[in-house]
């Protein structure tokens, strides 16, 4: 079995056209079997590059970036609610200004070592994507009991619907690749209190983000689909678009792939991706019995606070399918009204500048 490289995304704020494409050049001499790094949209970043010279930091910690190219605008952040990996390019424009991590972007192996620095901070982040491949290649039905994942008679990882999911720190897609899926009872495992933890729901959501696969059933293309839950994620996780195709179903039912993409305006592609996260959490479906307001939910889907990955709500006749065309899951998305959490920070803006 082989367990895909995770892909880690890179925002940069103040480069110009020529430091952006030598950026990309060192993303792409930077890939190896840990993980893929590519250049992102500046919000959806895991971590970030600044070019230093641009940089201004104004009282209250305020840090602002200008623009490296006419059309692009300034970047404004609060230095103390950064929380991700951030990296500085020298020559610094702030006198006195000392971050964590600064580098020369003419020294590619500088710039190299950065974001393999970048990468061991976001070890956990990237077992998580290994352990959610794993999960896919595997398909265990997680309602049947909880999973221990050993190699050998060494426990890597604990998935169950109910206490969630906990890798073993340092785990990667070698270990995962040749490791054995073990069932056990309900209430039969236990998280070991160092490992890092997360819901199913939020371990399926990173890895429909970020894998090259396509998790979306053939069926979904087809068939109407329909809202059935709204996804158990913190709600700043979800972007415009995810709450555009659940408002969408939710005022019209039984909308078919075609004419959400006609009332949203999203291309095939990103229409596909977005569906396919809101399916692998549950939260969209094409059976309508599934479907919200239906009356014909099963119990265990609604006693399953962690979210439910491959549950009774999805056809496992479907997915098997799917698997075997480039490997796809089947994701589930809730209904309205959404209501955006309005006491998280927004550290981040851009301005018009």
């Amino acid at each position: 079995m082989t367990i895909e490289v995770p892909v880690l995304r890179l925002g940069l704020a103040g480069f110009t056209e020529a430091q952006q494409g030598a950026a990309a050049d060192i993303l792409r001499a930077a890939k190896s079997m840990r993980a893929e790094w590519q250049i992102a949209n500046f919000p959806d970043a895991d971590a970030w590059w600044l070019e230093g010279s641009r940089a201004i930091v104004s009282p209250g910690a305020i840090l602002r970036v200008q623009p490296g190219v006419p059309s692009g605008r300034s970047v404004q952040l609060t230095l103390a609610d950064i929380d991700r990996p951030v990296g500085f390019t020298l020559p610094l424009g702030v006198p006195g200004f000392q971050p964590a991590v600064t580098f020369d972007l003419g020294n590619p192996q500088q710039a190299a070592a950065v974001l393999n620095q970048f990468a061991n901070w976001l070890q956990n982040m990237l077992s998580q994507f290994c352990l959610a491949s794993s999960l896919v290649e595997q398909q265990p039905a997680l309602s049947s009991g909880s999973w221990e994942v050993l190699q050998g008679s060494d426990l890597l990882a604990v998935v169950d619907l109910r206490l969630g999911v906990g890798v073993a720190p340092g785990v990667g897609a070698s270990d995962l690749a040749g490791a054995s899926w073990c069932i056990r009872d309900h209430g039969a495992v236990k998280v070991p209190s160092n490992w890092p933890r997360s819901s199913v729901s939020q371990l399926m959501w990173q890895y429909a983000s970020r894998t090259q696969r396509d998790l979306l059933p053939p069926h979904y293309r087809t068939q109407p689909l329909y809202f059935r839950r709204p996804p158990r994620l913190p709600q700043r996780q979800l972007r415009d678009a995810h709450l555009l195709l659940l408002r969408e179903m939710v005022a019209q039912p039984g909308m078919t792939f075609v004419q959400l993409q006609q009332a949203t305006g999203l291309a095939e592609e990103p229409l596909a991706r977005h569906l396919s996260a809101l399916y692998v959490v549950g939260s969209i479906t094409a059976n309508p019995r599934r479907a919200e307001g239906s009356g014909n939910r099963r119990p265990i889907e609604d006693s399953a606070p962690a979210g439910s990955v491959f549950l009774s709500e999805l056809d496992p006749t479907a997915f098997t399918a799917a698997l075997r065309q480039q490997g796809r899951v089947d994701d589930r998305t809730a209904p309205a009204p959404l209501v955006m959490d309005r006491t998280m920070p927004a550290p981040l803006r851009r301005d018009s500048s």
